[in-house]
C-alpha cells in the first residue's frame, strides 16, 4: 500500500519550514468511520506508531484492524505511552478510512472504557482518579523545570549547550486531526476559529521563476535526480536518517548534545543519528569515511558554535533534492541563555546538485521530555488487510 500524502508532504518540506506534520497517507479525511472493539497491541514506533485491535463482525467472527498514530517521540512529548492503551479492553475508535486498504485507518479519537478519551493531536496528563485529562498547550514536566537552574557557561567559559533540546511541536488546530491548520502547540489555547477550519491553501498558483530549494536553483544533473525521485528513495521509509540538516527538527524530535574536552556528541532523537564533532582538529582528514554524519570539525566563534561537515555519503538533502559525496554544511549553534533556545543557521554546497548555497535557520529549546533511543519500524506501505489472511 503506498502513502501517497505522507510522500507529497515530505516532497513539499524543501519548501516550507520543518514543521511539516506526517501527511494523511490514503486516507480520506472527509470521511469517518467508528469502531467497537477489543485493543490487541501497541506499536509506539517511528515514523509512526500504531494501535491494533479486533472487532467482532455480525456473523461472530473477528476482524483484525489497525489505526496510525503520531511518531513515538512525538507521542511521548504529548503524555502518550503504552500504559494508557490496557491490552484486552473495549475501546471505541473514531477514524478517517484508508482508501486503499480496508482494515488500515488514521486515528483521530480513542474512547476508553473508564470514560475517558485520547485526541490524535490532544496533549495529556494522568487524571487522579484514573484516565487522563487534556492540556490545551505545552505541557509541564520535570525536564522543563531543571531549565530554570540550567548555568548559561560552562567552567571552561564556553555557552552551555549540554542537554536534551527540542523543537516547539506543531499541531493541528483540531485536536482530532480531522482539518485545520497546523499551530504552535503554545498559541493552541488562542487558536483563531479560522485556523480550526480546513480548506486548500489561497494563491494564484505555482510562484512565477524556478522553483527554489533553500533558496537555490538545482543544477540540471539536480533538476533531473529531483524529477526521478520515488517515494522508495526517501530514507525515512527505510529508517534512515535523511541529512543532518533536515532530521534536527523535523516532527519535533528530541535531541541531545553532550559538550566533552575535545569533542562534542550531537545525538539526533530522529532515527538516532549519532554525530561526533571535532573541537581539537583544523582539517578534515583526506581518508575520512563518507558517512550519513558526514566528517565534523568545531570551533567557537564567540558564543557561537561554528561547526564544518564534509565526507558524506551520496544522499538525500532534503527530498526531492540529492547531495553528493562534495556536499559541504556549515552550521552555527548560538544559545540565547534567556530563553534557553539555541539558534542553528546553517549553509549547504554541492556543485553536483546545487547552484548556489541551500540555507535554513531553525530554533530550539530545552527539551519536555527526555532523550530516547526509538525503535523505527516502516509500517505506512503494508496494505494489512492481506496480513490478516495469511
Amino acid at each position: 500500500m503506498i502513502r501517497r500524502g505522507l510522500f507529497g508532504i515530505l516532497l513539499l518540506a524543501c519548501a516550507t519550514p520543518a514543521f511539516a506534520h506526517h501527511g494523511s497517507g490514503s486516507f480520506d479525511l472527509t470521511k469517518s468511520v467508528t469502531f467497537t472493539g477489543v485493543l490487541t497491541k501497541i506499536e509506539l514506533i517511528n515514523p509512526h506508531s500504531w494501535i491494533y485491535f479486533e472487532v467482532k463482525e455480525a456473523d461472530g467472527k473477528m476482524s483484525k484492524h489497525r489505526c496510525e498514530m503520531r511518531s513515538a517521540h512525538v507521542l511521548r512529548r504529548s503524555g502518550w505511552g503504552s500504559e494508557l492503551f490496557p491490552i484486552g479492553q473495549g475501546v471505541t475508535i473514531e477514524a478517517a478510512p484508508d482508501r486503499v486498504d480496508p482494515s488500515s485507518c488514521y486515528l483521530n479519537t480513542i474512547h476508553f472504557a473508564n470514560g475517558s478519551k485520547m485526541d490524535r493531536y490532544g496533549q495529556y496528563v494522568k487524571a487522579p482518579a484514573g484516565g487522563v485529562t487534556e492540556v490545551r498547550g505545552v505541557l509541564a514536566t520535570a525536564n522543563l523545570e531543571k531549565a530554570k537552574a540550567r548555568p548559561a557557561k560552562r567552567p571552561s567559559g564556553e555557552p552551555n549547550i549540554t542537554g536534551e533540546w527540542a523543537p516547539e511541536q506543531v499541531v493541528m488546530a483540531d485536536p482530532r486531526g480531522s482539518g485545520g491548520g497546523l499551530v504552535p502547540l503554545s498559541t493552541l489555547a488562542t487558536a483563531k476559529p479560522a485556523e480550526r477550519g480546513g480548506g486548500a491553501r489561497r494563491g494564484g498558483g505555482p510562484p512565477a521563476g524556478p522553483r527554489l530549494y533553500g533558496g537555490t536553483e538545482l543544477t540540471p544533473e539536480g533538476e533531473k535526480a529531483a524529477a526521478a525521485f520515488k517515494r522508495e528513495d526517501n530514507p525515512r521509509f527505510s529508517c534512515q536518517t535523511t541529512s543532518i540538516l533536515f532530521d534536527w527538527t523535523f516532527d519535533g524530535p528530541v535531541n541531545r548534545i553532550t559538550q566533552n574536552k575535545d569533542t562534542i556528541v550531537i545525538e539526533y532523537g530522529q532515527m538516532n543519528l549519532k554525530r561526533t564533532v571535532y573541537m581539537n582538529q583544523k582539517t578534515h582528514p583526506a581518508n575520512a569515511k563518507l558517512t550519513r554524519a558526514g566528517h565534523s570539525i568545531g570551533s567557537w566563534d564567540g558564543d557561537t558554535l561554528v561547526v564544518d561537515t564534509a565526507g558524506f555519503l551520496p544522499g538525500v538533502l532534503n527530498a526531492p533534492v540529492r547531495h553528493s559525496d562534495k556536499l559541504h554544511v556549515v552550521e552555527r549553534f548560538t544559545l540565547d541563555p534567556t530563553a534557553n533556545t539555541i539558534t542553528r543557521t546553517y549553509t549547504a554546497d554541492d556543485p553536483v546538485y546545487l547552484k548556489g548555497q541551500y540555507t535554513g535557520r531553525d530554533v530550539i529549546g530545552v527539551a519536555d521530555q527526555p532523550y530516547t533511543e526509538d525503535k523505527c519500524k516502516e509500517q505506512g506501505f503494508i496494505d494489512y488487510s492481506k496480513q490478516t489472511k495469511k
